[in-house]
């Protein structure tokens, strides 16, 4: 894989759907919240502390942390893409949070101080970075001794199908290339082992990995098929891409699938892997 090219279609695509993530605000985050509580109590920030937060999104794990940290704190949120950072900016102004700093930031050559922050916080971002381990490094370059960094990253795409049908379908259908073993991606830190190498190579001490279920509560296939072609990233550019014939076959082949596994009873949930560990 190109890596450069990689980091240049994945900051264009975030940018494009950044407005979808924005929108369906409400619903991702009643679905996704547990897991950012899991974060922010395994990263144990404290009244006062400086927290960074990687890949922020539309930001609202970091607005959990800058409720921990309090006035007195301050939690410097960052994303590559301007588009995220934007509607991250918009809604810390509606909800009156000042405590915030929004900063544009490459996670793998970053541009702060050695050992200037308390914990770090990344929710479902290093899984698709084009070099994980420099990231990770990075990551404990700016912990202060004794700080947490605490990440999610998805499990199997045999235990995430609310995302993987579409993935597979897409792949089938010829409008993604599968997977290259070891490329950035959803599922590539399905692997606890590659957890373990990745985060104890930078130095951090041996990791906490658990699990948490994530309930989106899919009211019926429409509701999983709109959601997926506003927030299913590099899966809402291919399909965008197709012409209206091939849309429609995707469209077909997906909600089929989707449609059999919830008259099947299979809630569709999601499950991903949580991790936290301690610069050494």
């Amino acid at each position: 894989m190109d890596l450069d090219a990689y980091r240049e279609r994945s900051l264009a695509t975030w940018n494009e759907i950044a407005s979808g993530w924005d929108e369906e605000r409400r619903f991702m985050w009643a679905a996704t919240r547990p897991v950012s509580e899991w974060l922010v109590e395994h990263a144990s920030p404290q009244p006062g502390n400086t927290l960074l937060e990687l890949a922020c999104g539309t930001g609202d794990t970091g607005f959990l942390v800058a409720e921990a940290v309090g006035r007195e704190g301050r939690v410097v949120m960052t994303d590559f893409s301007e588009g995220m950072l934007e509607a991250a900016q918009r809604e810390a102004e509606r909800r009156g949070i000042e405590n915030v700093e929004f900063r544009r930031l490459d996670a793998e050559k970053m541009d702060l101080d050695d050992s200037s922050f308390d914990g770090v916080i990344c929710r479902w971002g290093y899984m698709l970075m084009a070099d994980p381990a420099a990231a990770f490094s990075e990551t404990h370059r700016v912990l202060r001794e004794g700080g947490r960094v605490s990440f999610a990253a998805w499990a199997e795409p045999e235990r995430n199908l609310w995302a993987s049908i579409t993935g597979k379908a897409m792949v089938e259908l010829g409008h993604q290339p599968p997977p290259e073993p070891g490329a950035p991606g959803m599922f590539s830190f399905a692997d606890h082992e590659r957890i373990r190498e990745l985060v104890t190579g930078a130095g951090f001490a041996e990791p906490q990995v658990e699990q948490v279920t994530v309930k989106f509560g899919w009211a019926d296939v429409d509701q999983h098929w709109e959601k997926t072609l506003q927030t299913a990233g590099p899966l809402v550019v291919a399909y965008r891409d197709a012409d209206e014939e091939e849309r429609e076959r995707i469209r077909t082949t997906v909600t089929s699938r989707v449609e059999e596994r919830l008259e099947s009873g299979d809630p569709l949930d999601g499950i991903t892997n949580v991790v936290v560990a301690e610069k050494r």
